[in-house]
């Protein structure tokens, strides 16, 4: 038994499937359709990738969502944010969520298959390939009258700039695709039939190299 074994049917909000050359397909979803990114969720993804992140037999990985939206459906259902103790919480998993998945050693490819109000998950990945119609945007902290977080209101001014970033976050501005592009978000823009076929021509080239040197997250 391998240790993808264990966790390869553990979340019931993402679908794992890995090829014999280790590239690690990660779909997120609830019930197989889009995702509703909710409390139980946001606590999953947490252990989701620290479980990608110490299987040593994952080469690459491949980040999408089920359907037409990568996570752009938010329900409230499972989160705490108006009581400390509830908010101690949610802030502890987010912090954990992005510790995990930047602890991922391996290249980290988004397939971003439309909007993406979480893109934190995004903007911490090595490659990004998007749809002509992914539009980024943070909506759901001020819908639910809560100051940006997630570290989306860091990771944005550091990628795009800080006056630049700042104002996308406080303004809640909708990047498009090709702006994204524009500004070093998106690294490429392919029709949504060609999405995880590109993705997985990427990820092979980089399977075939040395183990210790597709770990090149590692070192940088």
């Amino acid at each position: 038994m391998t240790r993808f074994d264990i966790y390869e049917h553990a979340f019931p909000h993402a679908k794992l499937t890995r090829s014999a050359e280790g590239i690690l397909e990660v779909v997120l979803h609830t019930v197989g359709d889009t995702l509703v990114f909710n409390g139980r969720a946001h606590k999953e993804f947490d252990e989701l990738f620290y479980q990608i992140a110490e299987d040593a037999e994952n080469r690459v990985v491949i980040l999408t969502a089920a359907r037409d939206d990568f996570i752009d459906c938010i329900d409230p259902a499972g989160f705490d944010f108006f009581t400390p103790r509830g908010y101690d919480k949610i802030y502890r998993e987010g912090r954990k969520v992005l510790a995990n998945l930047l602890d991922i050693s391996v290249p980290v490819i988004a397939a971003v298959n439309g909007p993406a109000v979480h893109s934190e998950y995004v903007l911490l990945c090595d490659i990004v390939i998007a749809t002509p119609d992914t539009v980024f945007q943070d909506k759901p902290h001020f819908g639910v009258g809560i100051v940006p977080g997630g570290d989306i209101q860091s990771l944005w001014p550091h990628v795009i700039g800080s006056p630049r970033g700042r104002c996308f976050v406080v303004a809640q501005h909708r990047l498009s695709a090709e702006e994204a592009k524009t500004l070093g978000v998106v690294d490429e823009i392919v029709s949504r039939e060609r999405l995880l076929g590109r993705a997985r021509e990427i990820a092979a080239a980089i399977a075939k190299l040395p183990p210790l040197t597709a770990a090149l997250r590692a070192w940088i």
